[in-house]
C-alpha cells in the first residue's frame, strides 16, 4: 500500500517537506511543458531518482497506484479510435500515450513524497505556507486525506477478498464491481461517522502544536532542483 508514510532515514526523509512540495509542483510543471519522448525520458530518470531518494522502489510505488492503470492504458486506445476510416489514428494514440506516461511520472514523484513525509509534517508545511484560517483548513484537509485514504484502500481490499471467499469470483465483472463498490461506500460512510464523533469528542484544534520545520543546508538541493525544473518549464513558453 502506497498511500502511507514509511519510517526511514533516506535522503528524502531528512528533507524539509516544503522543499519536497516545491519539487513536486515544479516537476508537474516541467512534465506538462516537455511532452516529447526526449523530455519524458529525462523526467523518467528524475522520477526514479526521487523514488530511490525516498528509500523505495519504482515497482513498489507503481503498484500502489495500480488503480490508475486501466485509465492510463485505455486512454491511448480511446484517443486513437475513430468512427470512420481509418478507424484508428496512431498519431493521436501516441500523443495520448505520452500524456498517460506523464501522469504516471507525476504519480511516482507524489508517491515518493508520501512515503518519506509524516502526515504532521505535511500539515505543518501547508499551514506555515498558507497564512490564516485558509492554511489551517487546508492543513486539516491534508492530514485527514493522508490518514483516511489508506483505510479506504484497506476496506476495498477486504471487501474484494471477502467476496472471493464467498464464491463471488465466478460472478460477472459488473456484479463484482457493484458488490465491492457498495461495501466500500458503506464502510467509508461508517468511518466518516466515527471520524466526526472522534473529532467532536477530542475538541478538534484548528491550530495544534505542529512539528518545527527548518531549512537546512541539505534542503538547498531540493530548492535548486525545483528551480531548475521551473526554468525548464518556462523556457518552452518563452521561445513560442
Amino acid at each position: 500500500m502506497m498511500f502511507a508514510f514509511v519510517p526511514g532515514d533516506s535522503l528524502a526523509h531528512r528533507l524539509d517537506p516544503r522543499g519536497k512540495l516545491l519539487v513536486q509542483a515544479a516537476f508537474a510543471a516541467a512534465a506538462y511543458a516537455h511532452t516529447t519522448p526526449r523530455g519524458l525520458a529525462v523526467l523518467s530518470a528524475l522520477a526514479v531518482a526521487c523514488v530511490r531518494a525516498a528509500g523505495g522502489s519504482v515497482r513498489e510505488v507503481a503498484w500502489g497506484y495500480r488503480w490508475a492503470a486501466p485509465f492510463l492504458l485505455t486512454a491511448p486506445l480511446i484517443a486513437g479510435a475513430t468512427l470512420g476510416a481509418p478507424w484508428f489514428e496512431l498519431d493521436r494514440a501516441f500523443r495520448a500515450g505520452l500524456a498517460s506516461y506523464r501522469v504516471l511520472l507525476i504519480l511516482l514523484v507524489a508517491g515518493a513524497y508520501v512515503r518519506s513525509t509524516p502526515v504532521r509534517d505535511s500539515r505543518a508545511a501547508v499551514q506555515r505556507t498558507v497564512p490564516g484560517k485558509t492554511g489551517q483548513f487546508l492543513g486539516i484537509g491534508v492530514g485527514l486525506v493522508f490518514r483516511f485514504l489508506p483505510l479506504l484502500q484497506r476496506d476495498l481490499v477486504a471487501a474484494r477478498e471477502g467476496m472471493r471467499a464467498r464464491g463471488g469470483g465466478a460472478l460477472p465483472v459488473r456484479d463484482r464491481m457493484r458488490i465491492v463498490a457498495t461495501a466500500g461506500l458503506r464502510r467509508a460512510f461508517a468511518r466518516a461517522d466515527r471520524l466526526a464523533l472522534a473529532l467532536n469528542a477530542r475538541c478538534l484544534a484548528w491550530n495544534p502544536t505542529l512539528p518545527r520545520l527548518r531549512f537546512r543546508r541539505r534542503d538547498l538541493t531540493a530548492v535548486a532542483l525545483a528551480a531548475a525544473l521551473l526554468v525548464a518549464a518556462v523556457v518552452p513558453f518563452l521561445r513560442a
